[in-house]
């Protein structure tokens, strides 16, 4: 009788924990095939835009664009989409300022926001929804913006001694998160030669750089040169440097001077023998006659 009991105990317990030990299976195997990738935090110009990568990994063969629908909400509330294919499911408050840079077909659900509010922070989180197979929220995989009211200063780095005559480089770069629409850098050494590039420095954040090469003169001794990043919203940020242009080497000068003295001496000495060789040749036509 006892160990009946037993065995109809152990049955009840089985029957209870049978549904929960499933659900926990089905959802680890789903958590294996289910994944999204994000940055966990980014930092963001309120203004501008921001660009939030996103990797997306789902079961089943690679499908095209029209058979996935990607949709971006706030991790708390779930009903509070920032992005939707159809616009009138997206909240007020984004509407017209997100878009997905990615196609989902290729496993890509990168968003940008655009106009960025200093209320945007989110978490926000990815949903992927197939109907054929089946809907998942990445709530554990979610983005949350850090705001910056204000642009950070650009870095300006330049060779340690510019010398008169020489040509000079410098380089003024700054980071961002906002690849869609990178930042513009201008000199003030207008006339100048700058070439601009935008590389992605991994984690969602990239910078962009201007290098400047010119040649400086005496004349730019102790006068400034400036670099102006402006961003897409309309903000902007500028650095400047204090230019010292060294004079040429007095041993430099000391060899121009030198050399320039020999030159007009040699010019001198081939004047005066043509003169000497000219007068010899006169005197000696006028002894013959």
């Amino acid at each position: 009788m006892y160990k009946k009991n037993l065995y109809n105990n152990f049955c009840q317990n089985v029957r209870t924990l049978l549904p929960s030990l499933v659900k926990l299976i089905f959802a680890t195997v789903l958590s294996d095939v289910w994944k999204a990738e994000v940055v966990s935090e980014l930092k963001t110009l309120v203004s501008s835009c921001v660009v939030l990568p996103c990797k997306l990994q789902y079961p089943g063969k690679q499908l095209p664009d029209s058979r996935i629908r990607g949709i971006w909400h706030q991790q708390a509330k779930h009903d509070q989409r920032i992005y939707h294919e159809d616009s009138t499911e997206i909240a007020d408050s984004f509407k017209g300022r997100t878009r997905l840079l990615g196609h989902l077909g290729e496993k890509n659900c990168t968003l940008e926001i655009d106009e960025v509010k200093n209320h945007d922070n989110g978490p926000f989180c990815f949903r992927a929804e197939i109907p054929s197979i089946d809907k998942y929220s990445f709530v554990e995989s979610c983005v949350a913006l850090s705001m910056m009211s204000a642009p950070e200063k650009p870095k300006l780095e330049q060779m340690k001694t510019l010398e008169d005559g020489v040509p000079a480089t410098f380089k003024c770069s700054i980071r961002h998160t906002c690849p869609s629409h990178p930042p513009t850098i201008t000199w003030s050494r207008s006339n100048s030669e700058a070439t601009l590039s935008n590389r992605d420095i991994l984690h969602g954040n990239w910078e962009v750089e201007s290098l400047l090469i010119f040649i400086p003169t005496e004349k730019f001794d102790f006068t400034d040169l400036n670099c102006t990043v402006s961003f897409h919203g309309g903000l902007q940020s500028s650095v400047s440097s204090l230019i010292h242009v060294k004079r040429k080497s007095t041993v430099a000068r000391r060899f121009a001077v030198s050399v320039s003295v020999v030159f007009r001496g040699w010019r001198r000495y081939q004047e005066t023998s043509q003169y000497t060789r000219k007068c010899r040749g006169g005197r000696r036509r006028a002894t013959t006659q």
